[in-house]
């Protein structure tokens, strides 16, 4: 039953996308067949073939013997805060936060060496034989599941100028479908806890839907706005802002992710403020007053923005595929993901899993991969204006395709989910 929802979940999302979609005859079903085959291509390999599990489950050890190394640093420098971690704010503050700071120093460090530029390009080398798209959309969606969402564009910065509109929101859907190298750890330390096991396990599933978002941005972005223009066929790694030596990268890495890591904590600060402040004014002033919770049969804690948002995004969770039970609570998640963002989702999931409100292992991981995107309001304003720094004459098309970008990247991480549904 479960499987079939999730096939059923596939099907509606690719229907919705069509009857969006602004030029439907052009739509390539070559394209989307063979993006949902790669999806499913993925999934088996990465989730069940032995071998590449085992590699994958190797990587994911090291993913979680690195965020180690990030938790001696955060010891060294506030002690017993970070070593004991006697509560989930405490893990946050003083293990999740510094461990951005560290990954990003790595990530620069390999982008300084070339590593990830290497491991970038067979990427979208591999996509352009398999999807039959741009060099430049290649490129840069396969940079979107390594770096942001407004680092990925530089790969492609001499191109940002010349690209279709089609170019363009497949662009942006790449960088709305997929998260950053930065933010891996802290997404994994959020699910994982402290359990060593537990963070290999949830580093394996984040991996997985990092590569399979990218071929899943490019079929709603193609069915949302279809090629009709001719397309450059280069597959031409560009690199800019090149670091002078090891210490100048790591130096630079550490910057960006200390950025990151404040942005990240104000984040949480702030819109957890906000949400209860919004709770408080609907339920406290406006839902108890008026009897609206006695008439809806809401019991305690009572009417709240959560307590909306799992039930809008309900039928969702079920297409989905998640457990019967968890409907409610994970379309909660994925409303706060929208209209909040990815972070505050990731944390109220690892909150449920520690808690016990949601202990299905299918609706956990199923979660885990629908939230695995910056797909956000706040994030549409990111990427048109870091975009438009980069290609100045893009700006009008920017602005108008954000919207159907963020719509793209939003169903592009949900049928991630679908599609690992199938598998899983």
């Amino acid at each position: 039953m479960e499987i079939f929802r999730s096939l059923t979940g596939i099907f509606c999302l690719l229907f919705l996308l069509w009857l969006v979609s602004t030029d439907r005859k052009a739509i390539s079903i070559r394209l989307v067949f063979s993006g949902l085959a790669l999806q499913f291509i993925f999934a088996l390999l990465l989730l069940k073939a032995p071998i590449v599990t085992d590699f994958i489950q190797a990587v994911s050890q090291g993913v979680v013997k690195l965020t180690e190394f990030s938790y001696n640093g955060a010891t060294f420098v506030f002690g017993d805060l970070a070593s004991d971690a006697p509560s989930y704010g405490t893990v946050v503050a003083f293990r999740v936060l510094p461990s951005i700071l560290f990954f990003s120093a790595l990530s620069a460090l390999l982008y300084h060496w070339g590593i990830l530029q290497r491991i970038v390009y067979l990427l979208a080398w591999f996509m352009k034989r398999t999807m039959k798209i741009s060099g430049p959309e290649c490129l840069a969606m396969s940079a979107n599941v390594f770096v942001g969402q407004t680092e990925a564009p530089l790969l492609v910065r001499p191109y940002l100028d010349k690209m279709s509109k089609s170019e363009v929101l497949c662009l942006m859907t790449g960088g709305f479908a997929t998260i950053a190298g930065g933010v891996f750890a802290a997404y994994v330390a959020f699910l994982g806890g402290t359990d060593p096991e537990s963070q290999a396990l949830f580093a394996k599933h984040l991996l997985t839907a990092s590569l399979m978002s990218a071929p899943a941005a490019i079929v709603c972005s193609k069915i949302l706005l279809p090629e009709t223009e001719i397309i450059d066929d280069d597959v031409v790694l560009h690199q800019d802002g090149e670091t002078v030596n090891v210490f100048d990268a790591l130096t630079a890495g550490t910057s960006q992710g200390l950025l990151l890591a404040f942005n990240v904590g104000a984040i949480l600060i702030v819109f957890t403020g906000l949400v209860a402040l919004a709770n408080f004014i609907l339920g406290d002033l406006i839902a108890t007053p008026l009897g609206i919770e006695e008439f809806l049969g809401i019991s305690e804690p009572g009417l709240s923005i959560e307590y909306i948002f799992g039930w809008i995004f309900s039928p969702i969770a079920w297409l989905l595929g998640v457990h019967q039970d968890d409907i409610r609570l994970i379309g909660q998640l994925l409303g706060e993901k929208l209209v909040l963002n990815e972070f505050v989702a990731y944390a109220h999931l690892g909150d449920f899993k520690e808690t016990g409100l949601v202990t299905n292992e299918r609706s956990i991981v199923l979660a885990s991969y629908a939230l695995c995107g910056f797909a956000n309001f706040a994030s549409v304003g990111i990427q048109v204006a870091g975009i438009a720094i980069l290609a100045p004459k893009q700006r009008p098309n920017l602005t108008k395709l954000g919207w159907r970008a963020l719509l793209g990247g939003t169903f592009a991480c949900l049928l991630t989910a679908s599609v690992a549904g199938l598998v899983i």
